[in-house]
């Protein structure tokens, strides 16, 4: 039995059993676990607030699309009275985290969950307040790092957003979501990306964005939508073009490799059909940005889903009518041969 399994087991017959566990995750791995004692009456009363919490908006969204479904079918049902009865939701939700808050203003976990609360409903400026305070209270939880990183790429500092997801990662190095977030970010900002982690132009902050999705891949190799997320940043890569024809084409023979491999990984985890061939429309579009007409035509053979029918028909127009370009361009003139020099 490993280091690990042995220290689990020791853990779990001790006397405090939450508290020793996170010390043993903490020595082994430099990871500390936020923990809660499932037997502390302040936690207990906080989970039952949280769990109203949850419980009401799952039912403002039922109120929502019961209220959608209504209007569809021409019912008079009075969009004042459901913004009445969010109100009325939102209000009790809210005074429960107010009053533990004041009674527990140095409860971290509260102030992160209320601040939450508050972003869901929109009051991001109130969410702001609450998840600073959560990090002043509690600096080592990366959670309202990331929070507060998605708040900056929102309302600025964007720079702010950068150093706080740096802090979040270094904080917890082993959550995906954190490098999906920071390449995202890389992405939409480029410019700042560029000054800050000193990048020459825009396809090293692409390449630098692929690197992050990539890390996060690695810790939640499953995901479907981070896979594609990863591929579709190859959109925006240019392949090198220098004075020599043949290495030019060289390079872009490998760009559409790479993308077509990055979508190869997306497909093998598809969750549906319509995932399935919504990345055979993406297969068929790199094929045809970079003229691999025939095997753009096998991955559209593959889309019958009608949901996609749009999509298809317009990649086949392209595809069309780059095949009449390529029937009717003159082929391209060989290099000229340098004849071998006469022996004397």
């Amino acid at each position: 039995m490993n280091e690990i399994l042995l220290g689990l087991l020791a853990a779990m017959l001790s006397t405090n059993p939450v508290v020793a566990v996170s010390n043993l995750v903490a020595q082994t791995t430099g990871v500390k676990l936020q923990v809660v004692d499932p037997a502390d009456p302040v936690e207990q009363e906080l989970d039952k607030i949280m769990e109203a919490d949850d419980k009401a908006q799952t039912e403002i969204d039922q109120w929502i699309r019961d209220n959608s479904a209504f209007a569809a079918e021409g019912a008079d049902y009075s969009q004042i009275t459901l913004n009445a009865r969010i109100d009325q939701r939102f209000e009790e939700i809210k005074k429960a985290y107010e009053d533990f808050i004041q009674r527990h203003p140095n409860h971290a976990r509260a102030r992160l969950a209320y601040g939450s609360f508050l972003n869901d409903f929109k009051f991001e400026e109130e969410a702001r307040t609450q998840w600073e305070k959560a990090r002043e209270l509690d600096p080592k939880n990366p959670t309202p790092w990331n929070n507060l990183a998605d708040y900056y790429s929102h309302r600025g500092p964007v720079r702010k957003a950068f150093q706080y997801l740096e802090t979040a990662i270094k904080l917890n190095p082993f959550e995906p979501v954190y490098f999906r977030n920071l390449a995202t970010l890389v992405f939409l900002f480029r410019k700042d990306a560029k000054e800050i982690y000193n990048l020459k132009d825009d396809e090293a902050v692409f390449r630098r964005s692929i690197d992050l999705y990539m890390r996060a891949r690695r810790l939640d190799p499953d995901d479907f939508t981070l896979a594609t997320d990863v591929a579709q940043v190859y959109y925006f890569l240019k392949p090198e073009v220098t004075d020599d024809p043949e290495e030019s084409a060289e390079a872009a023979d490998e760009l559409a490799d790479e993308t077509l491999a990055a979508w190869d990984e997306a497909l093998k985890l598809a969750r549906t059909e319509l995932d399935r061939q919504g990345v055979l429309i993406h297969q068929a579009r790199v094929c045809i940005q970079y003229d691999r007409l025939a095997q753009a035509r096998e991955h559209l053979k593959g889309v019958t889903n009608p949901a996609l029918a749009t999509l298809k028909n317009r990649l086949q127009r392209n595809l069309e009518e780059k095949e009449k370009q390529k029937a009717t361009s003159p082929p391209a003139a060989e290099p000229a041969k340098v004849p071998p020099k006469s022996e004397s």
